[in-house]
């Protein structure tokens, strides 16, 4: 639009002929008319709406067309290229038209999707809750997300891995089979994802540590218990939430009912669970006679510089031998059309994988979390539980190995507990298996 405001000030500033009002501007044909319809059609794809995204199409066709007749008329017909020089630019503008059909084609799609599921989720919780918002919380504005049927149900709240590594656009695809029974809190935790910018936004924007997170979860379960009227929540966690949840549950178990635990994180102190698999991937590689060589040499390199770059070719080198059978419920087409995903989410995932690129700015906005975490044993803090609790692990989580969540799992005390092992399933079953999950966590709560 600001190009569009330019244009109007060269022709009020020209002698306001009809050439005038009809020159190319920045190499742009028709600028008066072309530039409102492409301003509305980017603003369609940015609010994700496909109404305004197809209005915009059909006062294209009609305006811009009319448009470039009457340029014909006033300018006349160019003259023709030599004819190397038209099929140079006829292949260019091939490709560039193709290369905007494919982008924007790809955009459409998403955007028609999500439109599709946000109706169908208008319908299916007419009478319950579907609510984005932001919680004041004790060291900044949470953002959460309420999804559930009915709101006298049970509220659980989902603590998400990492550290900052939020999920909650994609997560509803396993978990919409709780929400008949239970009222979800799915949280960008402090530190990530929406969170992050809202705070920014505000100029509040703080270093997470493991003390703060801890207070922030009060704060929001004291939010959640007051909103819904309950004197306490379930918390689940998943990977690096399990030691947010535990440690919670710990200590404020008068405002817990039970805690469900999926890849529990049972110790990452010297990243413990790392070399756990790679002695099972070597004696695999070993025993099948394979070639160790990159296998080694990927584990050399964790060893001289244990870090979470180094980490992520180390778990590529041993997942050979550790296949996970159960393949993903959900494909990327569900995600670009997940009715949750917005700017903000694609934003922080985008920096979220530029540590792979060597940006120490993730590692950095995640503060005293991956040292606390690379430090962590459960086995030195939690042995006993005044609430119960169940452990969720696919048989082929290397990640947080399921042998180490077992032998943990059996040396705690608790009112009730439980472990579920989701055979094939990896780090996390809950998006593999979502309706097994989802029957194991309902089957839990009422017997707890």
């Amino acid at each position: 639009m600001v190009i569009y405001e330019i244009f109007w000030i060269r022709y009020f500033r020209s002698e306001k002929t009809m050439k005038d009002f009809y020159r190319n501007m920045f190499g742009i044909a028709v600028p008066g008319a072309s530039l409102p319809v492409v301003a509305f059609f980017l603003l369609g794809i940015y609010g994700g709406n496909i109404i305004m995204i197809l209005g915009a199409i059909i006062l294209g066709i009609g305006h811009i067309g009319i448009h470039v007749a009457h340029r014909n008329e006033v300018w006349g017909k160019k003259p023709k290229k030599k004819l190397p020089v038209r099929i140079i630019l006829g292949i260019l503008k091939a490709v560039v038209i193709l290369l905007l059909v494919v982008v924007f084609g790809f955009f459409i799609y998403a955007i028609t999707g999500r439109n599709i599921n946000e109706i169908k989720r208008a319908f299916a919780f007419k009478d319950g809750i579907n609510e984005e918002l932001y919680v004041p919380l004790k060291n900044g504005d949470g953002f959460v997300r309420l999804i559930g049927k009915d709101q006298n149900n049970p509220v659980i709240l989902y603590l998400h891995g990492g550290p900052g590594e939020p999920d909650g656009y994609s997560d509803y695809l396993c978990s919409d089979g709780l929400t008949d029974e239970y009222t979800l809190a799915v949280w960008d935790e402090s530190g990530c994802g929406r969170s992050y910018y809202r705070n920014i936004e505000k100029g509040n924007a703080k270093i997470p540590t493991p003390q703060s997170m801890q207070e922030d979860i009060d704060s929001l379960v004291d939010y959640l218990r007051g909103r819904f009227n309950q004197d306490k929540v379930i918390i689940m966690g998943h990977s690096f939430g399990t030691v947010l949840g535990s440690t919670y549950v710990s200590a404020h178990p008068e405002k817990v009912t039970a805690f469900i635990s999926i890849g529990q994180v049972v110790s990452f102190k010297n990243f413990a669970s790392e070399h756990y698999a790679y002695a099972d991937a070597i004696a695999q590689a070993k025993a099948k006679g394979d070639d160790t060589t990159e296998l080694e040499k990927v584990y050399k390199a964790f060893c001289e510089d244990p870090n979470v770059v180094n980490m992520q070719p180390l778990r590529q080198a041993t997942s050979v031998y550790h296949q996970e059978t159960v393949p993903h419920a959900f494909s990327y087409a569900d995600l670009v059309c997940s009715p949750y995903l917005g700017v903000d989410d694609v934003r922080w995932t985008l920096f979220e994988y530029s540590m792979m690129l060597g940006n120490p700015g993730f590692e950095m906005s995640q503060g005293e979390l991956l040292a606390d975490l690379m430090e962590f044993d459960i086995n030195e803090h939690y042995k006993s539980y005044e609430v119960p609790v169940m452990y969720i692990s696919g048989s082929a989580d290397w990640i947080c190995p399921w042998t180490m969540v077992k032998e943990y799992y059996e040396s705690i005390e608790a009112p009730k507990k439980s472990m579920y092992v989701m055979e094939g399933c990896g780090h996390a079953p809950q998006d593999q298996l979502p309706d097994d999950y989802v029957s194991a966590v309902k089957q839990f709560l009422k017997s707890a």
